[in-house]
């Protein structure tokens, strides 16, 4: 029984079960740790521009003054808006009077305070986002839960800025409307037997909606699938069915191939009185081989074994031959 986000309980798939816990393995909730050395250069930044005018000014005027703490604390913040650093993995996009302007990164770059602003610095690191379909209908009126994660990256930081307005959010609720769509058009069966093809339809279907911003998906994966445990017992029931049938249907075609073949074997038999004996006597041996002791068999079977008889088969054998 798992909690809603109403607070009550959800009873319908029968188990103890919580949901997929998507926000542990989102990047997003990991991406301001990677901010640590720009932000360290920043400070060095101001502290560096700070202590060059203050330099200064004891070398002008001999002493520190407060106007003099106020025009190094003005140049340092100056120092901080114009020089930056983006990280390896980053690009900045960058605007002028608010129309794009360029893009830059990884490295130091400059830009013009007030003049200029920072639009997006994009992370083209591959992203990993959890999404999920809670109790869905399929094309056959089953409600499942589905779980899966989406793994992508932004190839194209201008239109990352510039389309959309936040592109993180906009894929995961592009990627939860696309798995629920193609649930929706699925039974429950293809679901859970047709993961690949659901996969690379899911990977289809959420790239063309964002590689209009910029973003390419490198793959989506099924990761888990819930049935009701009500249906999952008919289920079993019904694939039971099904390969019993199989099974069936297969022994029927032994069956039919062996009917064949005997029906051969005795026109063959009919026709040749020699060959019949000689698959008595075939048998006979097997039967003793097998056994590993004697077998009883009427006389009218053991006077095949004679001497005269071999004699008259070969003799048969051998006219037949010319």
């Amino acid at each position: 029984m798992r909690e809603t986000k109403d607070g009550k309980a959800s009873k319908r798939f029968g188990k103890d079960r919580r949901t997929f816990p998507i926000e542990k393995y989102n990047s997003r909730a990991d991406r301001r740790t990677s901010q640590n050395g720009a932000m360290m250069f920043s400070a060095f930044v101001f502290v560096a521009a700070f202590c060059a005018v203050v330099a200064v000014e004891l070398l002008l005027m001999g002493e520190p003054s407060v106007w003099g703490f106020v025009v190094a604390t003005l140049v340092a913040l100056l120092a901080t808006m114009s020089i930056h650093i983006a990280l390896q993995w980053e690009k900045v996009v960058v605007l002028r009077l608010g129309k794009f302007h360029r893009t830059k990164g990884p490295g130091i770059y400059f830009t013009i305070p007030f003049i200029e602003q920072i639009a997006l610095c994009a992370d083209q690191r591959v992203m990993l986002t959890g999404f999920a379909a809670e109790e869905t209908l399929t094309s056959d009126l089953v409600p499942i839960n589905v779980d899966a994660v989406l793994f992508w990256m932004v190839w194209d930081a201008e239109k990352a800025a510039l389309e959309v307005e936040n592109y993180y959010n906009s894929v995961s609720l592009v990627a939860q409307t696309a798995l629920r769509d193609a649930i929706g058009r699925a039974s429950a069966s293809e679901v859970a037997v047709r993961r690949n093809q659901l996969d690379a339809e899911l990977q289809e279907v959420i790239e063309e909606k964002t590689s209009e911003w910029g973003i390419t998906i490198l793959s989506v994966e099924i990761r888990d699938i819930v049935i009701p445990e009500s249906l999952q017992e008919a289920m079993s029931a019904e694939a039971q069915a099904e390969r019993e049938k199989n099974a069936r249907m297969v022994l029927a075609e032994v069956e039919k191939d062996i009917s064949s073949m005997l029906v051969e074997a005795a026109e063959q038999y009919q026709g040749n009185d020699v060959a019949l004996r000689l698959r008595t006597m075939h048998l006979l041996y097997e039967s003793v081989k097998g056994s590993g002791g004697t077998v009883v068999i009427p006389s009218a079977y053991s006077e095949g074994f004679s001497d005269g008889s071999l004699e008259k088969m070969i003799e048969s054998l051998k006219a037949q031959g010319k």
